[in-house]
């Protein structure tokens, strides 16, 4: 009987030894080990999230004393309100003392003046004083009311309709200041959640607008096409909801940080292919480009209906104050109930409004003046064509006539120092208005700075030519 115990307990080892060896036994096995790692992994985590849980400790708070106050009170030194500026930071600020005419006077001296948008030259013209006068008598200087508050007056809306007309769009709004029409406009139609493309270069004002708006904002290089439309490709092609929100191109028909002409033709193409809506600034455009003044649109031949919305300041080529807004009949009427800057601000004085409407008859009637600017833009450009160390980087058909250093002295600020001191020079020595392209901190234009030159159809060539030589000689004397 011993025996046979002893041969079933051989013949069971060796079957535990040959099953252990086989790979279901070791499965078994390896599975129960994996259970512990994970047993153990589970007591550690929930360790972790009971110390996690329970508050820090916190030493309890002595109240301090009465000279313990006095001493912290002392010490402290409060934010300064304003950052320090820098005496080269500070704007050597020009008193003007009369109109701002292509002759003016400017702290006591008369000088031809080359810092004042008056594209037409309409700043003084007699017919457009006359209409203010008349205006003046009738209606006093202002309604001091919104529009939506008893601040509509009939020349408002005469106004609205004449721009609407000339320029063959269905309804248009009047803003009562000029900057603030672009970024009121903007909000009153982009939200959060909407997405904006737009070019670098944009002007304060617009900079404001798309802030206000808390949209999705893309920036494109400046004025350069090739990287609009792969902003607008890559957009379509990587966000999944581009299609269920509303997205916006925003540029301007005339940069005023650059003075280049937007290729309005492709950019409508560029629209049309991604589905985008078209926000288009002519500040300094209208009244200035077209065969007859119209804008960028006419320019390039491009149907008006094709811009969405059109916005523009009537204090440089109409020579008044206050801007608009033109396009459909629905795109205005939702300007009147959610636009910031025609419901809460007093309606524009009727007499800035009458001299809009006296300007645009004025450009009606005397076509030839676009000749004339025109022709005063060559001569100019012409002129300064071999000015040391400088040169014109502004598109030719630009009434704004930028110039730029060949070579970059290193850095923005020193830049401006060459440009402030040839400015200066040129005022107190030739008597030659002119201004160079500062910013302001809020501005987060990054293009380069540059002496801004404002051309009028009001300059003779003498007026021209007399800046020429004033900026190649002042010139040659700092960049030496």
């Amino acid at each position: 009987m011993t025996s046979g115990v002893m041969n079933a307990t051989t013949t069971a080892l060796d079957w535990v030894s040959e099953a252990f060896d086989a790979p279901l036994a070791r499965a078994v096995v390896f599975g129960i080990h994996n259970k512990g790692h994970l047993v153990v992994e589970m007591l550690l985590i929930a360790v972790i999230l009971f110390l996690l849980s329970r508050k820090s400790y916190k030493p309890p708070r002595m109240p301090l004393t009465e000279n313990e106050i006095d001493d912290l009170c002392d010490e402290w030194v409060p934010e300064p309100l304003c950052p320090q500026i820098s005496e080269e930071q500070l704007a050597q600020t020009h008193t003007l003392e009369c109109a701002a005419t292509p002759h003016t006077i400017v702290d006591g001296k008369e000088v031809v003046n080359f810092a004042s948008a008056n594209y037409l030259g309409l700043l003084g013209q007699e017919k457009i004083i006359d209409s203010c006068i008349g205006s003046l008598e009738k209606y006093g200087v202002g309604s001091c009311g919104p529009r939506g508050f008893y601040g509509t007056i009939d020349v408002h809306l005469d106004c609205e309709k004449k721009i609407a007309n000339f320029l063959g769009t269905s309804d248009s709004i009047l803003y009562s200041y000029g900057i603030s029409t672009i970024f009121s406009v903007i909000p009153a139609f982009c939200k959060k959640g909407d997405i904006i493309v737009a070019d670098e270069g944009v002007h304060w004002g617009v900079q404001n607008g798309l802030f206000l708006s808390r949209s999705t904002v893309v920036y494109f290089e400046h004025n350069n096409m090739v990287s609009l439309e792969n902003t607008l490709e890559e957009l379509t092609r990587t966000n999944k909801r581009v299609e269920k929100v509303r997205r916006y191109i925003v540029v301007e028909g005339l940069y005023q940080n650059s003075g280049q002409v937007a290729p309005l033709d492709e950019i409508v193409r560029l629209k049309e292919k991604y589905r985008f809506r078209v926000v288009l600034d002519e500040s300094h455009t209208f009244g200035v480009l077209g065969n007859s003044g119209r804008g960028l649109t006419e320019y390039y031949g491009v149907p008006v209906e094709k811009i969405d919305i059109i916005t523009a300041a009537m204090g440089n080529a109409l020579a008044t104050d206050g801007g608009f807004c033109t396009g459909s009949v629905r795109v205005v009427d939702h300007q009147r109930l959610s636009s910031a800057g025609y419901v809460f601000s007093a309606s524009l004085p009727p007499y800035l409004a009458t001299a809009a409407i006296s300007a645009v008859d004025y450009l009606e009637e005397n076509p030839s003046v676009l000749t004339t600017l025109k022709n005063n833009i060559a001569l100019l450009r012409e002129g300064l064509s071999d000015v040391a160390e400088l040169e014109v980087s502004s598109s030719p058909l630009s009434p704004i006539v930028f110039l730029n250093l060949k070579k970059s002295k290193g850095s923005q600020e020193k830049d401006l120092q060459v440009y402030d001191k040839i400015v200066s020079r040129a005022f107190q020595e030739d008597s030659v208005f002119m201004v160079t392209s500062r910013r302001t901190a809020l501005d987060e234009c990054r293009l380069p700075l540059g002496i801004r030159l404002f051309v009028s159809a009001g300059h003779s060539k003498s007026d021209i030519l007399k800046a020429c030589d004033s900026l190649k000689r002042v010139a040659a004397l700092e960049l030496a």
